[in-house]
């Protein structure tokens, strides 16, 4: 029974990571470029925000994220016992 409850913890907690995750995913992938034109009002290191987003922003999220996940991952994964053997 301690076992079924651990792993309902575990399961419960990946769902909420991955769907947090894929929130911001949708948002960076999708919500900033339709809104590029909108954001293209600001600038941020002399380019317009939108174009940045679109060329480089993005790019730099995604790659935060998958670390964010990873870390994320393990300390739940950890923190319920179900981590590998190091």
């Amino acid at each position: 029974m301690a076992n079924d409850s651990r792993r309902e913890e575990h399961w419960a907690r990946t769902r909420r990571l991955m769907i947090i995750t894929l929130i911001l995913w949708f948002i960076f992938s999708f919500l900033v470029h339709w809104f590029a034109d909108a954001l293209n009002a600001f600038s941020f290191m002399g380019f317009p925000l939108g174009f940045y987003m679109a060329a480089q922003g993005s790019e730099v999220i995604f790659v935060l994220l998958i670390v964010w996940f990873a870390w994320s991952q393990h300390k739940i994964d950890t923190e319920t016992g179900f981590a590998e053997e190091e």
